[in-house]
């Protein structure tokens, strides 16, 4: 199983300009690590984090990728049976709703915090719903200073809710997916030395498994058909979680009604990354085919 796990995450570690074959390398067998130990749990609670706003998109929205893997995961997870909540940035609520309607999560409940808010009562609220295992997509996180940047080394704080303290406030164990250096779990590396203005840009919040990916997305989808590799049980929900017509109906949902943008091209269209669905499918399918072994 292992072997198979590893053949996935080679197909996701494929650098798409970011400069990430440094991080690839020192977090290669994470995926392994990460879904074998979430599926020795027999019935997990799972709390996933995402939301990346784009305040220089036309308009300004929530990116498409995060939100979308997110509700395939969410997908999944409630079809083998599994208690899942999602929380997010108010101003990324919409977009996440959407998502997660378009997936058929639509009874995955939703919790927001205000990019001024606190986190204090949400802890509280995961702690008591007896969440034990969270995972973060996508979700942006502070450097050194404290402040969280996008990409491009700008300043998008005033945008973005305190969810990597939620992220790091236990007793959960905690997956992240990256694919930057800026999201929340990148922490776990020194990431200054990994990736091109690590030193601006570089999230410090560790995670316990650490995924990074050439396209967050894809990380959704490595999780998904590992999973399915390793628990026969959840097989079937975890590949539902895999169909191209679900991904296709999240991504062009959140574009047309959360609305939600491109983070990389800044426009309202139904790409991740700037790439089409098209290269995104590919990956998909190859990760698909593995896991149907």
């Amino acid at each position: 199983m292992q072997a198979l796990i590893d053949q996935i995450e080679t197909l996701i570690h494929r650098d798409v300009g970011r400069g990430m074959n440094a991080v690839f390398q020192a977090t290669q067998g994470g995926l392994w690590r990460a879904t074998s130990a979430l599926a020795a749990t027999t019935v997990p609670k799972i709390g996933l984090i995402t939301g990346f706003f784009v305040p220089s998109a036309d308009p300004p929205a929530a990116e498409t990728d995060g939100p979308a893997g997110a509700a395939l995961m969410a997908l999944a997870f409630t079809r083998s049976g599994l208690s899942c909540r999602l929380a997010t940035d108010t101003i990324c609520q919409s977009a996440c709703r959407e998502a997660l309607n378009a997936a058929g999560a639509d009874d995955v409940p939703i919790d927001a915090v205000a990019p001024s808010g606190t986190v204090d009562a949400l802890i509280e609220l995961w702690r008591q719903t007896g969440i034990d295992w969270v995972i973060a997509i996508e979700r942006c996180g502070p450097a050194a200073d404290g402040r969280m940047r996008n990409m491009r080394g700008v300043d998008i704080s005033a945008y973005a809710a305190p969810l990597d303290r939620l992220f790091s406030a236990g007793p959960w164990r905690t997956i992240a997916i990256g694919d930057g250096g800026n999201e929340v779990g990148m922490g776990s590396l020194p990431i200054v030395q990994y990736v091109p203005s690590g030193a601006t840009i570089g999230c410090v919040v560790p995670a316990d498994f650490l995924i990074a990916t050439g396209v967050s997305h894809w990380g959704a989808y490595a999780m998904l058909a590992a999973l399915a590799v390793l628990r026969p049980d959840w097989s079937v929900a975890m590949r539902d979680g895999l169909d191209p017509t679900v991904d296709q109906a999240v991504i062009e949902a959140m574009v047309r009604n959360g609305p939600a943008v491109d983070g990389v091209s800044l426009r309202r269209e139904a790409t991740v990354d700037a790439l089409p669905m098209a290269d995104h499918q590919a990956v998909r399918q190859a990760v698909y085919q593995i896991a149907a072994r």
